[in-house]
């Protein structure tokens, strides 16, 4: 889904300093062959100098330490063996100038105190107001934090809430450096529509457990943020709506399906086939499309579907998982014998892997099938996916909503695949997780003029 189940961590990064005073958060981007990576430096400031830890947004990793931060005379240096990787730079006017070495190459880097912003990203002052929201989450006992954005126009305005993706996500979806909740609120609030994003549970400023939720949870949230648009004067109890992406794109029919009065859905990329199946499509598309040996596609793909079976039968995932890292552990050392132990590092991988996989949230992903929950669906709802899409593939998912809502008897509806994009809506290459931060775009502007309109259309009476 959006947020890639397996996650593959590259190896280049940076870091950064700042003359007189240099502690707090430094930017950067490394140009690469294949795109570019961002990096961030936090700096903090010791009794004997500085110490430093070093995040990639782009490939997901944090905290990574700096063995050695100095910083004399204008020079920074900074030593990072975990990744044999250092960084030298000069004290400029704006910020810190100087090269990144890594395996043999240098790579020139610029840290400054701003971090970077895609080209679609809006820059406040908007010419609309926005406000800081809390509602709450009765039954689940938590608060919830977000943004509501209302047209600069007076009177009752339609609203969308946006459902964001898997994985932890704040109320702009931010990842690999965009902000697509952020770049749609903008258009569609300038465009006459109110929107609400918000903070996924113990996110950012909302509270709760994010790890111990299911796709049932998240659509408990939002009906919650429903309810309390419900309570606005500003918004038109008969135009509430709902935006989902990826997993957002499963959960927003479960709410309208229980929320009669939800008067639009819009599925970006959302599935229409079972967790399951998509699980194992999503997987092979990847492979495939990374060029991986037709060979290896084929024992991937059995050993997943074994994997993906045993949590989906599963009566306690706590005792599954030992017997599931056990088998991982076999499966990677395939040559050895029946009878041998896998080697304690190997078991120490797979445990991990397997903790990872045998969660709540996967289990109910695993086994959920979106159709018979479309079927209840009686809002207008539409359906967009990518031709690239690699994650939620487009016409077997896009095939499956169709079906569902025809079989509900809902004629309201409209599908529609666009090519050249991927996942994340962006225009693409190969549609591989990789490009998605290389990519300046960060959602087709083509996909947010026909949402726009399709919600006007929608809600116009």
């Amino acid at each position: 889904m959006k947020k890639i189940f397996s996650v593959i961590v590259c190896w280049l990064l940076a870091t950064t300093l700042f003359s007189q005073d240099i502690k707090g958060d430094w930017y950067g981007t490394i140009k690469l062959p294949g795109g570019t990576l961002r990096l961030v430096l936090h700096i903090s400031q010791t009794d004997t100098g500085y110490s430093s830890t070093l995040d990639s947004p782009d490939q997901l990793v944090n905290g990574i330490l700096v063995a050695l931060t100095r910083f004399s005379e204008q020079q920074l240096y900074l030593d990072l063996p975990t990744i044999g990787a250092s960084y030298r730079a000069q004290w400029k006017a704006n910020g810190f100038t100087g090269s990144f070495s890594q395996g043999g190459k240098d790579l020139p880097l610029h840290l400054s105190r701003q971090p970077a912003r895609k080209p679609q990203e809006p820059i406040p002052p908007f010419p609309y107001p926005t406000e800081e929201v809390h509602f709450r989450n009765v039954a689940a006992g938590i608060e919830l934090a977000g943004t509501l954005s209302l047209p600069a126009a007076s009177g009752k305005f339609p609203v969308a809430v946006m459902i964001t993706g898997s994985g932890p996500q704040n109320r702009d979806e931010e990842l690999l450096g965009h902000k697509p909740f952020l770049v749609i609120a903008d258009y569609l609030t300038r465009n006459g529509i109110a929107v609400l994003r918000f903070d996924d549970r113990g996110v950012g400023k909302s509270t709760g457990h994010f790890a111990s939720a299911t796709s049932a949870d998240f659509a408990s949230d939002v009906k919650a943020a429903v309810a309390f648009l419900r309570t606005r004067k500003e918004i038109d109890r008969k135009k509430i709506g709902l935006i989902g992406h990826s997993e957002g794109g499963m959960i927003a029919p479960m709410v309208a399906a229980d929320e009669k009065d939800i008067r639009f859905t819009v599925l970006l990329a959302g599935p229409g086939i079972p967790g399951s199946q998509l699980l194992l499509l999503q997987q092979k598309l990847i492979m495939e499309a990374a060029d991986t040996p037709a060979s290896i596609v084929k024992v991937q793909q059995e050993r997943n579907a074994k994997y993906i079976d045993m949590v989906v039968h599963a009566d306690h995932l706590d005792s599954l998982r030992p017997v599931l890292a056990l088998q991982m552990a076999k499966d990677f050392t395939a040559n050895a014998k029946a009878t041998d132990r896998p080697d304690s590092s190997v078991l120490k991988m797979t445990e991990k892997q397997a903790a990872d996989f045998a969660t709540p949230w996967m289990q109910y992903f695993l086994r959920y099938n979106p159709a018979p929950t479309l079927e209840k669906v009686t809002s207008a709802v539409l359906a967009v996916n990518g031709s690239k899409d690699l994650q939620v593939p487009a016409k077997p998912n896009l095939d499956g909503i169709k079906t569902a809502l025809e079989k509900g008897g809902n004629k309201n509806f409209t599908t529609k695949e666009y090519p050249g994009l991927n996942h994340l809506f962006q225009t693409c290459k190969t549609g591989l997780p990789a490009e998605y931060a290389a990519i300046e775009q960060t959602f087709s502007p083509e996909v947010l003029a026909d949402i726009a309109k399709w919600i006007q259309e929608k809600t116009k009476q």
